[in-house]
């Protein structure tokens, strides 16, 4: 894991002292809310519906249990027991008191954490592949480059007010776990097809929200050496002809979209052929530094599979489920990642308590290196695992309640806070997660039914990824109630699509007999070996629509 040189601790550390300095002029009276909110902002501070909320960033989602600790720390001090794991592998704290958020910076700055940048218009935190590092899959791990791109966008003068909040993700393997084309920039490892050397392809202009978008590619291979320069010229086309009359119109995507992406490419090109790449890229000593705090842990030689675990497997039909439904293959031999679900049934999905980070944290210590990782899907990854160690491993989770075996499966659903936090909210997401997890709550039904990503949004913000949902949730209000409305057919890997409307919005009690309905027309219409999504596709919208509105009380829409 990468750890903080001087200037980081430094910087940091000058930062809390500010903004603290800022946070007492507000509670004296000295700044208004409207004077404050661009200050609180950039340090990660939203004012939500009931409290204040804080935003902590986990840059690409790499996270320490010492960290964890800490974080269980602040819960418990300052909120209400738990934290809230988000779709940009940031934690948020929903119940934080003003006066408290100095202290809480403070305690964050001991264990090289901070929130600075995961709001404003900005560039957010770098997000990457959960599994980086350890899938089989990978080109190269991704981290490290993500890192090169956090300390070069960390108040950078030149984009620090930029048009509207911007979002890189980075993937290094041949499957998209991170989203990367529905990114303002998403980076893609790849090797040039006729040197082998490593490189960059890079999409431009994705992105959800009210107006959702796949990005395009402007560049099918970049020299590893030119990325910061050309994110540069990237970042000061953008920033100079991205719209600041309409928020609604501000992303790169719209730019993109409105000139084209040629003539956006063309204005790139241009832009990077006036800069010199070896002044802006980082010194090859400070690119090796970087990498070598993510070199891989010292990994034993042991067997694959080994007798204990086929025996353990083999007399304990639920450690055999969650083995198969959770587990990751590790590309050393006897090791597995393993995925935590934050999705028990009828639970607030991406909540964990400060007794499951704590729990979480000692289990990372004792099993994996003291690694964990955070994953866009709202749930959490313990990396390294011994196979040998998996029986114990599931034994503690279960203890605690964190072994829910329905990773990828149908009640592993990503939800925003919604309207029960959010003061952007129109509508509640947390309890139709909830009654959509109840529904489908039995294991058999769930493996019967395989792979399959519901994602739900309280607003058109679409903080729930619902576009790219294989089915997508959005909660809206109409003439005073809440309104669902329901898409099919998104996906956020390496087949991005955004999801087809399938007609009119939904009452939230009717929402759950309308998934069941689409889920019966695949059950009945799929191949052997096709999943829901592929289903979809090969079969086209119709026929879930004509079951979708069979029978259903729409909304007065």
């Amino acid at each position: 894991m990468y750890r903080y040189d001087e200037f980081d601790a430094a910087f940091v550390r000058d930062r809390v002292a500010q903004f603290s300095a800022q946070v007492e002029r507000r509670l004296s009276g000295a700044l208004t809310e409207d004077e404050f909110k661009p200050l609180r902002l950039q340090n990660g501070v939203y004012l939500q519906l009931h409290a204040y909320m804080l935003r902590i960033a986990i840059p690409y989602g790499t996270l320490s249990a010492r960290q964890l600790r800490q974080l269980a720390l602040i819960g418990e001090r300052f909120d209400r027991g738990y934290g809230h794991f988000t779709t940009r592998q940031n934690l948020q704290f929903n119940w934080i008191q003003l006066k408290d958020v100095p202290e809480i910076l403070s305690l964050l700055a001991d264990v090289e954490m901070h929130a600075i940048q995961t709001s404003g218009n900005c560039i957010r935190n770098v997000t990457a592949d959960q599994f980086a590092g350890v899938a089989a899959d990978e080109i190269e791990d991704p981290r490290p480059v993500a890192e090169l791109i956090r300390q070069w966008s960390t108040a950078h003068p030149e984009f620090s007010f930029l048009p509207r909040k911007f979002k890189i993700a980075v993937t290094g393997a041949e499957e998209d776990r991170a989203a990367v084309a529905v990114h303002d920039i998403g980076l893609r490892i790849v090797r040039h097809p006729e040197t082998g050397e490593t490189g960059y392809a890079v999409l431009v202009g994705g992105g959800l929200g009210r107006t959702p978008m796949v990005g395009k590619w402007v560049r099918d291979f970049l020299p590893k050496p030119h990325l910061l320069a050309y994110l540069e010229a990237l970042m000061r086309v953008y920033n100079a002809e991205g719209r600041r009359d309409n928020k609604y119109k501000a992303r790169v995507k719209i730019l993109v979209h409105e000139i084209g992406i040629e003539a956006f490419r063309a204005r790139v090109e241009a832009e990077f052929a006036q800069l010199d790449p070896q002044r802006i890229q980082a010194d090859a000593s400070e690119v090796e530094r970087i990498a070598r705090y993510f070199a891989p842990p010292a990994h034993a030689d042991l067997p694959d599979n080994p007798p204990a675990l086929r025996r353990a497997r083999a007399a304990n039909p639920d450690f055999d489920r969650w083995v198969e439904q959770n587990g990751f293959p590790h590309k050393v031999p006897g090791y597995q990642a393993v995925t935590l679900s934050l999705k028990g049934i009828g639970e607030a999905p991406g909540d964990i308590s400060s007794a499951g980070m704590r729990l979480v944290a000692d289990l990372a210590d004792r099993y994996s290196f003291g690694e964990i990782r955070v994953t866009h899907a709202q749930n959490l990854v313990l990396p390294h695992i011994r196979q040998e160690d998996l029986h114990d491993l599931w034994q503690a989770l279960a203890a605690g309640g964190l072994a829910t075996a329905n990773a990828g499966l149908i009640t592993d659903i990503i939800a925003c806070p919604g309207l029960d936090y959010c003061a952007l909210a129109t509508a509640r997401s947390i309890p139709i997660a909830q009654a959509l997890a109840t529904r489908f709550a039995a294991p058999e039904r769930q493996r019967e039914i395989g792979p399959l990503a519901i994602k739900i949004s309280g607003c058109i913000n679409a903080c729930g990824h619902h576009h790219v949902g294989h089915i997508g949730i959005l909660g809206l209000e109409k003439r005073g109630e809440e309104s669902y409305q329901i898409t099919l057919g998104g996906d956020a890997g390496n087949a991005s699509a955004i999801g087809e409307i399938l007609g009119p919005g939904l009452v939230a009690g009717d929402v759950p007999d309308a998934i069941e309905r689409l889920v019966a027309v695949y059950l009945a219409h799929r191949k052997p070996g096709e999943v829901f999504v592929e289903s979809v596709r090969r079969l086209g919208i119709q026929p879930f629509k004509t079951a979708f509105n069979a029978e259903i009380r729409h909304d007065a829409a």
